[in-house]
């Protein structure tokens, strides 16, 4: 069955009061169980902020390590889910219960079969 990553945006700076958080994480630890439920949950995670994030690069043939993003922006990359499912309407299905219930953007994008 084909995987699929489901990355949530989140705006930079700090995350919402606790009065607000705390609800929008319950209904999405109700959409993992689901998830789970149905079989289709591979791995989840949420991460740090994106400022200290450290990015490598390639600079004349030698990796070089700066601090921070490797893209300024207004939001990144705040967590991700990992599912089978059957196909992209499956997946996106997933992903709207996901944006309802974080009330967040998310990307989903599909693994490539053709590299290991």
């Amino acid at each position: 069955m084909p995987r699929y990553l489901l990355n949530i945006y989140q705006p930079d700076g700090d995350p919402p009061p606790p009065e607000v958080l705390e609800p929008i994480m319950r209904n999405i630890a109700a959409v993992q169980d689901e998830m789970k439920a149905a079989g289709v949950w591979v791995f989840n995670g949420a991460l740090h902020l994106a400022s200290i994030a450290t990015v490598v690069s390639l600079r004349n043939n030698e990796p070089v390590i700066t601090d921070g993003p490797y893209a300024e922006g207004k939001e990144h990359i705040g967590g991700f889910i990992i599912i089978n499912a059957p196909d992209l309407d499956a997946a996106l299905e997933w992903a709207r219960k996901a944006n309802r219930a974080l009330t967040l953007p998310i990307e989903v994008r599909p693994f490539r079969e053709d590299v290991v």
